[in-house]
């Protein structure tokens, strides 16, 4: 690059880090940043909406000021007649603030029921295989406040436990890779990430599956405008949740302590073995140590679903079980031991 194009990308970043000299901005750029606290390179996941295009704003001053790299990533699911044209405008709008974003499309055939859950999976595989192209250790999502009070009410319709109502964590592994998933946004309110994308940039996508009622997200996101119409407190909700993971802490310790004791692990034939004692604990401990090696073994980000794990401790229990097939993993009974192999593993 010469000094003229240098000389000109150093005003545009000036004009960039201007914004913070607002003073709401400022505020919620020091948040941000006291929540990131990285400072190696890191991959982004924009979206096109309010959350991702504050997202990448934010990010984009934090690697001016840090001095370091950053990728951004779209995933354009194709699920749309109007999703390409959106990508490309999201391109456009971002490189008004220095950011080269890279489209990624899913292309094949898109499934007719499950879309959600489905769409989410292959967003994930399409970023992560991007962040190990680049050798990129952190990958952060756009992800607020509003997300964790959503996500925990869906947890409680759901019936969840203790460990599935605080799952939303501002930073987890992914599948045991060596991959960072943060959520630097998590203290944030959306009424923040819509102030920063009108401020910053005058735009953002609207997505009409936010509106969709046909989604248990979107009824839960209005259940929750009209609890706060009613007079919930969010603060003490958000109480209620950060409580509840101190108490999540103190099983963890013993659900390590099982795993330690009471498993062993055949590399080899890619397949735990789960003695005795692994089932005389208490049925939290059972039920979070067995949920822990299914998703492990089967490489799935998200746990089985708690139904099923009690129902397969249930069996365990009651000693009915032969074989079953559980989160992409057989498990079954051999004597007075319980094993747990990948469904394409080969047999012991």
């Amino acid at each position: 690059m010469n000094l003229k194009n240098l000389n000109a990308q150093s005003k545009k970043h000036k004009i960039i880090l201007s914004q913070l000299n607002k003073k709401k901005i400022s505020k919620i750029y020091n948040e941000f940043s006291s929540s990131l606290k990285v400072k190696e390179d890191l991959a982004v996941a924009v979206s096109g909406g309010p959350d991702s295009l504050a997202l990448a704003y934010l990010v984009k001053c934090y690697s001016l000021i840090n001095k370091i790299k950053v990728k951004y990533y779209l995933v354009n699911h194709k699920l749309r007649k109007e999703s390409s044209v959106e990508a490309k405008m999201v391109k456009q709008v971002l490189k008004k603030i220095d950011i080269q974003c890279t489209i990624l499309n899913w292309n094949g055939k898109k499934p007719s029921k499950n879309i959600q859950a489905i769409a989410r999976e292959k967003r994930y595989s399409l970023l992560v295989n991007q962040c190990k192209k680049n050798k990129i250790k952190h990958l952060l999502l756009g992800h607020h406040l509003n997300d964790l009070h959503e996500n925990f009410l869906i947890r409680i319709v759901r019936g969840s436990g203790l460990n599935g109502l605080i799952s939303f964590s501002k930073n987890i592994k992914y599948r045991d890779q060596d991959l960072n998933i943060i959520r630097p946004l998590l203290n944030l309110e959306k009424k923040n990430m819509l102030y920063i994308s009108n401020k910053v940039f005058g735009f953002f996508v609207k997505d009409p599956s936010n509106v969709n009622e046909d989604y248990k997200r979107t009824r839960i996101r209005n259940l929750l405008h009209s609890l706060e119409k009613e007079g919930l407190d969010i603060k003490k909700l958000e109480l209620t949740i950060n409580n509840l993971k101190d108490s999540n802490e103190s099983i963890k310790f013993y659900v390590e302590k099982n795993l330690k004791k009471n498993v062993i692990f055949l590399k080899k034939k890619n397949v735990y073995i789960l003695s005795h004692n692994f089932f005389d604990q208490s049925h939290e401990i059972i039920f979070r140590s067995l949920t822990r090696l299914i998703q492990k073994i089967g490489k799935k980000y998200y746990p089985v679903r708690g139904k099923s794990i009690n129902q397969l401790i249930e069996k365990i229990n009651n000693r009915s079980l032969t074989k079953v097939t559980l989160g992409a993993c057989y498990v079954e009974r051999v004597n007075e031991t319980i094993l747990i192999s990948q469904e394409s593993s080969p047999k012991i």
